[in-house]
Protein backbone atom coordinates (compact mmCIF):
# COMPACT_ATOMS: atom_id res chain seq x y z
CA UNK A 1 0.00 0.00 0.00
CA UNK A 2 2.83 2.21 1.32
CA UNK A 3 4.68 2.28 -2.42
CA UNK A 4 1.10 2.51 -4.25
CA UNK A 5 0.49 5.80 -2.18
CA UNK A 6 4.57 6.98 -3.30
CA UNK A 7 3.35 6.28 -7.10
CA UNK A 8 0.39 7.91 -7.25
CA UNK A 9 2.08 11.00 -5.12
CA UNK A 10 5.13 10.99 -7.58
CA UNK A 11 2.92 10.83 -11.00
CA UNK A 12 0.70 13.78 -9.05
CA UNK A 13 3.98 15.78 -8.66
CA UNK A 14 5.36 15.06 -12.48
CA UNK A 15 2.27 16.14 -13.74
CA UNK A 16 1.64 19.31 -11.91
CA UNK A 17 5.37 19.88 -12.83
CA UNK A 18 4.58 19.08 -16.56
CA UNK A 19 1.24 21.64 -17.02
CA UNK A 20 3.47 24.00 -14.71
CA UNK A 21 6.58 23.93 -17.60
CA UNK A 22 3.51 23.80 -20.47
CA UNK A 23 1.54 27.25 -19.26
CA UNK A 24 5.62 28.59 -18.63
CA UNK A 25 6.64 27.74 -21.95
CA UNK A 26 3.16 28.99 -23.85
CA UNK A 27 3.69 32.64 -22.29
CA UNK A 28 7.16 32.46 -23.90
CA UNK A 29 5.79 32.29 -27.25
CA UNK A 30 3.95 35.86 -26.84
CA UNK A 31 7.24 37.72 -26.32
CA UNK A 32 9.80 38.14 -28.41
CA UNK A 33 13.85 39.85 -27.49
CA UNK A 34 14.60 41.67 -30.58
CA UNK A 35 18.46 42.45 -30.79
CA UNK A 36 20.43 44.42 -33.50
CA UNK A 37 22.83 47.21 -34.47
CA UNK A 38 23.64 50.43 -36.77
CA UNK A 39 26.86 50.94 -38.33
CA UNK A 40 28.31 54.24 -40.19
CA UNK A 41 28.94 52.60 -43.81
CA UNK A 42 32.40 54.80 -43.77
CA UNK A 43 33.55 53.43 -47.53
CA UNK A 44 29.77 53.65 -48.90
CA UNK A 45 29.59 49.65 -50.06
CA UNK A 46 26.67 48.63 -47.91
CA UNK A 47 28.08 46.11 -45.93
CA UNK A 48 30.32 46.00 -42.65
CA UNK A 49 34.24 46.58 -43.43
CA UNK A 50 37.02 47.37 -40.94
CA UNK A 51 36.65 50.75 -41.13
CA UNK A 52 32.92 50.97 -40.39
CA UNK A 53 32.43 52.14 -37.03
CA UNK A 54 28.84 51.50 -34.50
CA UNK A 55 26.62 54.11 -34.25
CA UNK A 56 26.02 55.22 -30.50
CA UNK A 57 22.79 56.74 -30.00
CA UNK A 58 21.11 56.01 -33.78
CA UNK A 59 17.07 55.53 -33.84
CA UNK A 60 15.21 52.35 -35.08
CA UNK A 61 11.76 51.37 -35.11
CA UNK A 62 9.77 48.77 -35.23
CA UNK A 63 6.70 48.95 -37.18
CA UNK A 64 4.43 45.63 -38.26
CA UNK A 65 2.04 46.64 -40.29
CA UNK A 66 -1.30 44.14 -41.65
CA UNK A 67 -0.55 42.15 -44.63
CA UNK A 68 -3.82 42.98 -46.85
CA UNK A 69 -4.78 46.79 -46.05
CA UNK A 70 -0.90 47.76 -44.96
CA UNK A 71 -2.36 49.57 -41.61
CA UNK A 72 0.35 49.92 -38.79
CA UNK A 73 -0.36 47.54 -36.27
CA UNK A 74 2.47 48.09 -34.19
CA UNK A 75 5.30 50.56 -33.23
CA UNK A 76 8.15 50.49 -30.69
CA UNK A 77 11.38 52.70 -30.88
CA UNK A 78 14.95 51.99 -29.92
CA UNK A 79 18.18 53.87 -29.10
CA UNK A 80 21.74 52.25 -30.04
CA UNK A 81 23.93 51.60 -26.79
CA UNK A 82 27.78 53.10 -27.12
CA UNK A 83 28.99 49.51 -29.34
CA UNK A 84 26.05 50.57 -31.46
CA UNK A 85 23.39 47.56 -30.59
CA UNK A 86 20.11 47.84 -29.69
CA UNK A 87 17.22 45.65 -27.92
CA UNK A 88 13.71 45.88 -27.53
CA UNK A 89 11.07 43.08 -26.28
CA UNK A 90 7.62 42.38 -28.02
CA UNK A 91 4.63 41.23 -26.65
CA UNK A 92 1.91 39.39 -29.16
CA UNK A 93 1.89 37.13 -31.76
CA UNK A 94 2.48 38.98 -35.33
CA UNK A 95 1.89 36.29 -37.62
CA UNK A 96 -0.26 38.06 -39.85
CA UNK A 97 1.68 41.33 -39.84
CA UNK A 98 4.86 42.64 -41.88
CA UNK A 99 6.98 43.55 -39.37
CA UNK A 100 9.93 45.65 -39.79
CA UNK A 101 13.05 47.48 -38.09
CA UNK A 102 13.55 50.93 -39.63
CA UNK A 103 16.33 53.54 -39.63
CA UNK A 104 15.91 56.74 -37.45
CA UNK A 105 18.26 59.05 -37.48
CA UNK A 106 21.61 59.27 -37.09
CA UNK A 107 23.49 60.59 -34.42
CA UNK A 108 26.71 61.36 -36.63
CA UNK A 109 25.84 64.21 -39.07
CA UNK A 110 28.62 63.24 -41.41
CA UNK A 111 27.04 59.52 -41.33
CA UNK A 112 23.86 60.18 -41.81
CA UNK A 113 22.54 59.36 -45.33
CA UNK A 114 19.96 56.22 -46.24
CA UNK A 115 20.35 54.42 -49.41
CA UNK A 116 16.89 55.12 -51.01
CA UNK A 117 17.36 53.35 -54.25
CA UNK A 118 17.63 49.96 -52.21
CA UNK A 119 14.71 49.77 -49.64
CA UNK A 120 16.18 46.11 -48.22
CA UNK A 121 19.00 48.83 -47.03
CA UNK A 122 17.39 50.63 -45.00
CA UNK A 123 14.92 48.14 -43.09
CA UNK A 124 15.17 44.41 -41.49
CA UNK A 125 12.46 42.24 -41.85
CA UNK A 126 11.89 40.20 -38.91
CA UNK A 127 9.29 37.35 -37.90
CA UNK A 128 7.38 37.70 -34.59
CA UNK A 129 5.20 34.51 -34.39
CA UNK A 130 6.16 31.33 -33.12
CA UNK A 131 4.42 29.56 -35.80
CA UNK A 132 7.55 29.77 -38.25
CA UNK A 133 9.76 26.68 -37.81
CA UNK A 134 12.16 29.34 -35.77
CA UNK A 135 13.72 27.02 -32.88
CA UNK A 136 14.56 30.07 -30.48
CA UNK A 137 10.96 31.86 -30.08
CA UNK A 138 12.40 34.52 -27.57
CA UNK A 139 15.30 35.78 -29.48
CA UNK A 140 15.32 37.39 -32.85
CA UNK A 141 18.41 38.81 -34.39
CA UNK A 142 18.19 41.21 -37.01
CA UNK A 143 20.83 42.28 -39.56
CA UNK A 144 22.98 45.02 -39.12
CA UNK A 145 21.58 48.03 -40.46
CA UNK A 146 23.71 50.96 -42.02
CA UNK A 147 23.75 54.93 -42.32
CA UNK A 148 26.09 55.76 -44.83
CA UNK A 149 28.76 58.50 -45.23
CA UNK A 150 28.51 61.07 -47.19
CA UNK A 151 31.73 60.40 -48.91
CA UNK A 152 34.13 57.17 -48.33
CA UNK A 153 37.07 57.56 -46.25
CA UNK A 154 40.60 57.96 -48.09
CA UNK A 155 41.19 54.39 -46.42
CA UNK A 156 38.79 52.46 -48.11
CA UNK A 157 40.68 51.19 -51.35
CA UNK A 158 43.16 49.49 -49.27
CA UNK A 159 40.90 47.78 -46.85
CA UNK A 160 38.96 46.79 -49.96
CA UNK A 161 42.51 45.15 -51.27
CA UNK A 162 42.81 43.19 -48.17
CA UNK A 163 39.63 42.05 -48.69
CA UNK A 164 40.35 40.98 -52.27
CA UNK A 165 37.19 42.98 -53.76
CA UNK A 166 36.65 45.92 -56.36
CA UNK A 167 33.62 47.59 -55.08
CA UNK A 168 31.56 49.64 -57.41
CA UNK A 169 32.22 52.94 -55.83
CA UNK A 170 34.27 55.70 -57.11
CA UNK A 171 36.79 57.48 -54.55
Amino acid sequence: MAKFIFFVASAALCLAALVSFASADADDFDRFHIKGSVYCDTCRVQFITRLSKFLEGAKVKLECKNRVNQTVTLTKEAVTDKSGNYEMEVMGDHEEEVCEIVLGESPDAECSEINNEEFTRNAARISLTANDGIVSNETRSVNPLGFMRKTPLGDCPEAFKELGIVPDVIF
